[in-house]
């Protein structure tokens, strides 16, 4: 699959980052992880702890799939609202779901990052949701309402308070704490490092091309004719876990995104809080630790690669237009250095998942679609530790394909 394409930005902050061998020998071990983005990432990281033998491979480099197109937004409330979770699964799981996401930002904060070598990049941020239209206002108030009731950090701004504090002026908005913004292709490799330090063993460009199921474990082959036996398997492969069990849930659009040249003076962008909004497919903003722009959305319903690549160009120019509506001081002081579009992964109920299929024995599909697919990896790859160690997990029925928790459905 054709994941990304464009002048990518990620891979050059970090042009020394550590290359790993292919597999060229049989081996056996209790967990493969196949796949070595953000979910494979945090799956080796979370599981080098318990003592188990793990393996992590992937066909590519190390971190060079979505990960490498991911903008780094973290935040505990993303695609859909908690209004709108509960809605949809009742307030039980729709509070549960968003109570877990904030859980995340904060073992990322206090115990993965300082756990790591590198910083991967992480910043605690604030981040702006503002209303698109003045139609949205009172989803926004509706919003604020609930978050407060169930004790989430987050300010209601007034249009005043919005163009008291930055370039633009909007109907109103919120602002919730304890968001994040990352480098995604350092956070990966700084996870894997830990992991390895720890014992896990990584292959790169090894490309699983044939497997058999059996009830008791998995032997993965690969293209150089080596095989991996392992009691359990781990699919983090992202968007690309489409081809092989296509989860009706599921679907994959295009996205993109630009990354500018260094900005000197963004004095009115208070705090250098994240920035999205109501509209859907919504536009995004943040800045990077080099003081760049990176602004992203502008999505199409197309899964094909070359009707995706065919709109960079345009795409490019329409978010640097988009970018100076909102900070009109900007006019001929940026460009775009780096810019690309990108497959994304959504799901229709606005829940990411974890697939368990009678077809495959003993194996797990992380599926962490969505715009907070870093905080999800997270959630999912805490999970599957777990199920791997003790058979359950409290939280997993929010996460399993099937929804069984949904009113009715139980």
């Amino acid at each position: 699959m054709d994941l990304k394409t464009g002048k990518m930005f990620w891979s050059e902050t970090y042009k020394d980052a550590p290359n790993y061998p292919e597999l060229t020998e049989n081996i056996d071990c209790d967990v493969c992880i196949v796949g070595s983005g953000s979910s494979g990432a945090h799956c080796a990281y979370f599981l080098a702890e318990t003592g188990l033998n793990v393996v992590l491979v992937d066909k590519r480099d190390i971190g060079a799939g979505s990960t490498m197109a991911n903008t780094g937004l973290l935040q505990y409330t993303n695609d859909k609202t908690l209004t709108s979770y509960i809605h949809s699964f009742g307030e039980k799981a729709g509070v549960r779901h968003v109570q877990l996401c904030l859980e995340a930002m904060k073992v990322l904060e206090h115990t993965v990052i300082p756990s790591l070598d590198g910083d991967s990049d992480f910043r605690k941020r604030q981040s702006l949701y503002f209303a698109s239209s003045k139609e949205d206002v009172p989803m926004l108030k509706e919003e604020y309402q609930n978050l407060k009731k169930y004790g989430f950090p987050v300010d209601y701004y007034t249009k005043e308070e919005i163009a008291d504090t930055f370039s633009f002026s909007k109907s109103a908005g919120l602002v919730t704490s304890n968001d994040a913004e990352i480098n995604p292709f350092k956070h990966a490799h700084d996870l894997i490092q830990y992991a390895v330090n720890k014992g896990v063993r990584v292959y790169g460009h090894t490309n699983i091309n044939g497997k058999i199921l059996k009830n008791n474990h998995t032997e993965l082959f690969t293209s150089y004719g080596c095989s991996i036996k392992a009691k359990y398997v781990i699919f983090a492969t992202g968007y690309e876990a489409q081809e092989e069990v296509n989860e009706q849930n599921a679907k994959v659009v295009s996205s993109y995104a630009i990354a500018t040249n260094p900005v000197a003076n963004l004095a009115n962008w208070k705090e250098a809080m994240m920035i999205w909004e109501t509209a859907r497919p919504y536009l995004y903003a943040r800045q990077t630790v080099d003081n760049r722009i990176i602004i992203g959305g502008l999505d199409e319903q197309t899964r094909y690669s070359e009707k995706r690549d065919s709109m960079i160009i345009h795409k490019r120019d329409e978010l640097l237009d988009k970018l100076v509506e909102l900070f009109p001081e900007l006019a001929g002081q940026v460009k775009a250095d780096y810019y690309w579009g990108a497959s994304f992964g959504e799901t229709h109920d606005g829940l990411p998942t974890i697939g368990m299929y009678q077809d495959y024995p003993n194996c797990y599909f992380l599926l962490g679609y969505g715009g907070n697919g870093t905080v999800y990896s997270v959630i999912l790859s805490q999970i599957i530790t777990d199920l791997i160690l003790k058979g359950t997990h409290p939280d997993l029925d929010i996460y399993l394909k099937e929804r069984s928790f949904i009113k009715g459905t139980a």
